[in-house]
């Protein structure tokens, strides 16, 4: 099936599919691996290697609605080109980083980067995929990034045993060739530029209720999502005393949606209602999620996480799929940016507040804690996005229409 859809992809969306691919093989051998270099070879605290991570994710995070903004003014194509250009950069530092401030500054500018390609990727790839396979092509992205993910982990933990200094190297090398290869391989989008002010933009988008509502529900969504890099490692490590335990959970949700993510979206193919679908996945997320207060073994974490998985992958390519119907295509990169305010603001609630009720839990002897509040996150993002689809059916139906 995944051949299927290789050959049903354009050049372009192909193009795409590999710097996907080199995107999150460089970001995920180089990111976990930093944290124990600056904790090991310069004896940061957790806490201090945590708010260099902080400020990283917020570089990028927090300013994707502004890169968005520019794509849709200079074209998705160069704003993809100079951010993983400027991200290399911020890679490339790392390697030669002896100070605090030095390492802070690379990791603000390899956020940067990311601040201006994430949004213009998400656009150029919705814009390059035809109607009629979007649903497929938009579920192999999801198959590509995991495949990323796992590659990531053979070379980082390769590169780490020589010399941290190798990897920040190959990291930003890898970002280099996206880079190259996007400028020479990538078909121009500039067709689609905007010539409205930003202010009037920003107030469009603003006024936009039905997408500003759905970005406000992701929240919970990523809430949900992001339990992945703080409560699931800590649970794991817990329970089986190994944290070894942590890299078999990765594997299995990663291994899970490599193998069997085009075969659920296959299934769901004639499922039109994608509010709901995404809803539903959240519900398995949270039900997974909760399933962790019943769990005393390793295996028990394993079914659990591939519940979890099963979630994902009937929501995450939905996701970004919703943004194109919601969107004027001359604006597509601006409101991919601008719903990239649910991963930031969702993400660090999860890691803050969730931690924190992880913390109360123990206090108060009740180790189901997290979860059931998971579980109560899932139950309100999915009645959510259901009554938002039905309260406005009539803009979905109409944009879907406008697409076929």
């Amino acid at each position: 099936m995944a051949l299927k859809v290789w050959k049903i992809s354009p050049p372009g969306i192909k193009v795409l599919y590999f710097s996907s691919f080199l995107m999150n093989l460089g970001f995920y051998a180089l990111i976990p691996y930093l944290t124990l270099y600056l904790t090991g070879s310069f004896a940061w605290s957790m806490a201090m290697a945590g708010i260099l991570l902080g400020v990283r994710q917020f570089s990028q995070q927090g300013l994707t609605f502004i890169g968005g903004l520019v794509s849709d003014r200079i074209g998705c194509k160069p704003t993809l080109v100079i951010g993983v250009f400027i991200r290399s950069l911020g890679f490339l530092s790392f390697a030669f980083c002896t100070e605090a401030w030095q390492f802070f500054l690379a990791a603000i500018v390899s956020g940067l980067g990311g601040a201006l390609f994430e949004p213009s990727f998400q656009a150029a790839f919705a814009r390059l995929a035809p109607d009629e396979h979007r649903k497929a092509l938009f579920s192999f992205k999801n198959v590509v990034t995991n495949v990323g993910i796992v590659a990531s982990t053979l070379l980082g933990s390769l590169l780490s045993s020589v010399d941290f200094f190798f990897l920040a190297l190959v990291a930003g090398a890898l970002y280099i060739v996206i880079g190259f290869v996007c400028l020479f391989l990538l078909p121009n989008l500039e067709v689609e530029i905007t010539q409205v002010s930003w202010m009037q933009d920003i107030h469009e988008m603003v006024k936009d209720k039905p997408f500003v509502i759905y970005t406000i529900i992701l929240i919970g969504y990523y809430y949900l999502y992001m339990q992945l890099f703080l409560t699931i490692p800590k649970l794991a490590q817990t329970l089986t005393g190994d944290s070894q335990a942590v890299a078999y959970i990765y594997a299995t949700i990663s291994g899970s949606v490599i193998l069997l993510q085009m075969h659920v979206a296959k299934y769901l193919e004639k499922f039109t209602q994608r509010m709901t679908l995404i809803g539903i996945g959240s519900l398995l997320m949270g039900t997974g999620l909760f399933m962790f207060s019943f769990s005393n073994s390793l295996w028990e974490l394993l079914i659990n996480a591939f519940i979890f998985a099963l979630g994902t992958m009937i929501s995450g390519p939905v996701l970004m799929d919703v943004v194109p119907i919601l969107a004027p295509r001359e604006k597509l990169a601006s409101y991919y940016g601008f719903n990239g305010y649910s991963l930031a603001i969702g993400g660090a609630l999860s890691t803050s507040l969730g931690g924190w009720i992880y913390d109360l839990g123990l206090s108060l002897n009740w180790k189901g804690l997290p979860w059931m509040v998971c579980l109560l996150v899932s139950l309100l993002v999915a009645w959510s996005l259901h009554n938002l689809e039905g309260k406005h059916s009539q803009r979905f139906i109409g944009s879907l229409k406008k697409s076929i």
